[in-house]
């Protein structure tokens, strides 16, 4: 049995892997499944049985995570929206706002001085959006600061 369950976790690791990987590129739920090694439904129940949210949602969690990166660069809604893989402005909006807990406009718009100063490694880990919790960028600035 732990064979069997250590072998699915490598199998959801490298689906994973590639979402992180290809974010970017058009990735649908029987795609990343099939890299998995499983039928859809069951990767989708395994996957978020593991990570804590289902496929799509790490998916978009991860473009969002990516387009926060490029509008703190200063890159526009609509091109970082393209950029990591979004077809529908509208849609990538209100999931960066879900995630985010402000729009992307709004975003782009603020100071990012202490975020930028930081190492990419840790400013990362410090604006990573999670889905359960809308990240604080006032939270992270100030931690930064210190």
């Amino acid at each position: 049995m732990d064979q069997v369950r250590l072998a699915n976790l490598a199998h959801l690791r490298r689906a994973r892997d590639l979402i992180d990987r290809e974010y970017a590129r058009p990735l649908d739920v029987p795609t990343v499944a099939r890299h998995a090694l499983m039928s859809p439904g069951h990767f989708s129940r395994a996957f978020r049985a593991a990570y804590g949210e289902t496929p799509y949602s790490y998916l978009m969690t991860r473009r969002v995570e990516r387009a926060m990166a490029l509008l703190r660069a200063g890159m526009s809604v609509t091109d970082a929206c393209m950029a990591v893989g979004c077809t529908s402005l509208g849609s990538f909006s209100s999931r960066f706002t879900e995630v985010v807990g402000m729009t992307p406009s709004a975003y782009r718009a603020q100071e990012h001085h202490a975020v930028l100063a930081m190492p990419a490694c840790v400013a990362k880990v410090r604006t990573r959006p999670t889905r359960d919790q809308p990240i604080r960028i006032e939270e992270a600035v100030r931690a930064a600061a210190t």
